[in-house]
Order: structure tokens, then C-alpha cells, then sequence
């Protein structure tokens, strides 16, 4: 596929690493797939892929659709241009990467390497693990009592790290630049819950909102100054 794999390289020239990283991963992994392969469902160029529990684990590639993975199931890389990613309960998988769409990790599935979004949100479930880094422009990211052993990077993101969920490799917040970035008169929101753990340093390179439970545990701070609450979650919103 070509073409397709031209036109991503021509927009991530002009985009920030980060979303440049994410296009060349998914252009690469669909750049040989002229088919629709339903014998397994890896390759499609338009449709959705299902990959049920028990299937020999494989990459899969799709342009415009979402990729499903049911509970227990094992998969290597997950790529899409235009859609969602969900990983079911206890499913395994090596890495995931969307421009447009949602990521979802449900209880205890295992991601052994990095989940990658331009656009769209981040959840993990009780129990989820990535070993590799968080990565998100725009979109909530949101961690139920889960690990991630890799960091958070994202541009202008919502964050929340609750229950018992442990970071390391810190949260970094970067400035916005390139196409894939635009100016948002919000403020990202940043909430460490009660009972959480950030381990290394929190760096925001433009304006958040911090918040940080008395009963959450963090790494050294730069760029914000932690707000600090009580109670499960923070009393009021921050300002924009």
C-alpha cells in the first residue's frame, strides 16, 4: 500500500515526533497490505478485525475500523488509522498504536511493550499493565488501580491515576507544536488519587491543573504546583 504509507509520511514530516512516531509505526505495518486477509483477519485496508481466544498469536493492521481483542486473547501488534483498539480481559498483546480512536485495557490484560494515540483516549482497567510508555495528544488518560512501568507522555490530555495504580517513569506534559496540535483554552487536568503512586518526576512544560491526594505518593515536580485534597477525589474543578 503505497500510497497510503506516502501520504503518512508526507504529514509526519510536518508533526511533532510524537505523532510523527505513531504514523510511521502504522504506515509501516500497512504498507504491504493490498488484501483483506480473513483467513485470520490480520491485514485489512477497510473493516474491523476480531481476534478471538485460542488464535496462534499475529500481528493485525487495519486503515478504517477498529480491532477487538476477546478476553484471554493473545495477539502481537495492534495498528488502525481510523478507530478504537480494545484489548479484553487477560488478553496479552506485544503493542498498540491509533491515530484516531480510543485505546481500552480491560481487567488484568497485559501489554508488553507501548500504547501509542494522536487522538483519542487511554483507559486501563483492574489489573492492566504496560510495560512500555503511555502515550496520548489529546484525550483522557485514565488509570483504574493499573500499572504502567514506562511513563506518561502526552501534549494537552487529561490525566487521572486512581485506586491503586503505580506509574513509573513519571508524567511528562509537553508543549504543543505541528499540524497535529491545536491551541485549547482548557486546562489538562492532572489527579493523583488516594492510594496512587507516581515514582519519577512529574515535568509539565505548559500550564495544568495538579492535583494530589494526602494519601498519594509522587516524584519531584516541575513546571506546576501540586494542589493537595482530601477525599477521593479533588472538590472542585480547576480553573481554564
Amino acid at each position: 500500500m503505497p500510497h497510503i504509507q506516502r501520504k503518512y509520511f508526507e504529514c509526519a514530516r510536518a508533526t511533532n515526533r510524537v505523532a510523527a512516531l505513531a504514523l510511521f509505526a502504522i504506515a509501516g505495518a500497512l504498507s504491504g497490505c493490498g488484501r483483506s486477509s480473513n483467513g485470520d483477519g490480520t491485514d485489512r485496508v477497510n473493516g474491523s478485525i476480531h481476534v478471538a481466544a485460542g488464535m496462534p498469536a499475529s500481528p493485525v493492521a487495519t486503515v478504517d475500523g477498529s480491532i477487538v481483542a476477546d478476553d484471554n486473547a493473545v495477539l502481537q501488534s495492534a495498528r488502525t488509522v481510523n478507530g478504537g483498539i480494545s484489548i479484553g480481559a487477560h488478553a496479552r498483546a506485544e503493542s498498540l498504536a491509533t491515530v484516531n480512536g480510543p485505546i481500552t485495557l480491560k481487567a488484568g490484560a497485559r501489554i508488553s511493550g507501548a500504547i501509542t494515540v494522536v487522538n483519542g483516549s487511554i483507559t486501563l482497567a483492574d489489573g492492566a499493565e504496560v510495560s512500555g510508555t503511555l502515550t496520548n495528544v489529546s484525550g483522557k488518560i485514565a488509570l483504574n488501580s493499573a500499572h504502567v512501568a514506562g511513563g506518561i507522555v502526552t501534549v494537552n490530555a487529561d490525566i487521572s491515576v486512581l485506586g491503586s495504580s503505580r506509574v513509573e517513569g513519571g508524567i511528562t506534559v509537553k508543549n504543543p507544536s505541528g499540524l497535529f496540535f491545536h491551541a485549547s483554552d482548557a486546562t489538562p487536568q492532572i489527579v493523583i488519587g488516594p492510594g496512587a503512586v507516581v515514582q519519577g518526576n512529574l515535568r509539565f512544560l505548559h500550564k495544568v491543573a495538579l492535583y494530589v491526594s494526602d494519601h498519594a505518593t509522587i516524584g519531584p515536580v516541575s513546571g506546576a504546583s501540586a494542589i493537595p485534597f482530601a477525599g477521593p477525589t479533588p472538590p472542585v474543578p480547576a480553573p481554564t
